[in-house]
């Protein structure tokens, strides 16, 4: 058994005989009263979101999950498709579980899949990724003079950013994942 204290993103969960995937969690302290951890999980089985919220010190059933190196593929429908690299077994994973971190996928970057029993149940994507810019207006003379500047440009994976106007079609650019901006040049 474990704490409440472990309980982190795309950890699964056993609770009443039923395997949870965390796909968001708070710890809220408030003023008043106990602390305590509010989640929302996906089930394994019947693929329902439920919310639970468990007491700080609170004992929960933390299941082992093995982390592997894997490459994004493609897309197919709602689901999204993984390839290991050593033995290039593909793995295909529901979109829900990945939440709002499949905007940021692009083919053949390199993340890392949760999988219990075979069976991915969570990514990690890398916090800074390049892309392509593949559409940049171009900046207007006397934009500069107002401070920090930004225009909007989409990326190769389709991903629509605020970004500098120096930023040209055709650059390489970080974005930094955890804020959704741009980050540097590649």
């Amino acid at each position: 058994m474990s704490s409440t204290n472990e309980i982190r993103k795309g950890v699964v969960i056993r609770h009443q005989n039923d395997l949870f995937v965390v796909v968001e969690f708070q710890h809220i302290n408030p003023g008043k009263g106990a602390a305590f951890v509010r989640t929302r999980m996906k089930s394994l089985a019947a693929g329902k979101v439920v919310e639970i919220t468990y007491k700080v010190g609170e004992s929960v059933d933390i299941v082992e999950v093995e982390f592997q190196t894997m490459q994004y593929l493609y897309k197919n429908g709602a689901n999204y498709v993984f390839m290991n690299m050593n033995d290039y077994e593909q793995v295909e994973m529901n979109g829900d579980l990945i939440g709002d971190e499949a905007k940021y996928l692009k083919e053949g970057i390199e993340v890392i899949v949760g999988l219990f029993e075979e069976v991915p149940v969570s990514v990690q994507l890398p916090k800074k990724i390049t892309y392509k810019v593949v559409e940049a207006p171009p900046a207007v003379k006397g934009d500069s003079a107002s401070g920090n500047v930004t225009k909007e440009i989409t990326l190769d994976n389709g991903l629509k950013i605020q970004a500098p106007i120096f930023i040209k079609e055709g650059e390489e650019i970080l974005v930094n994942i955890e804020t959704g901006e741009y980050s540097a040049r590649a």
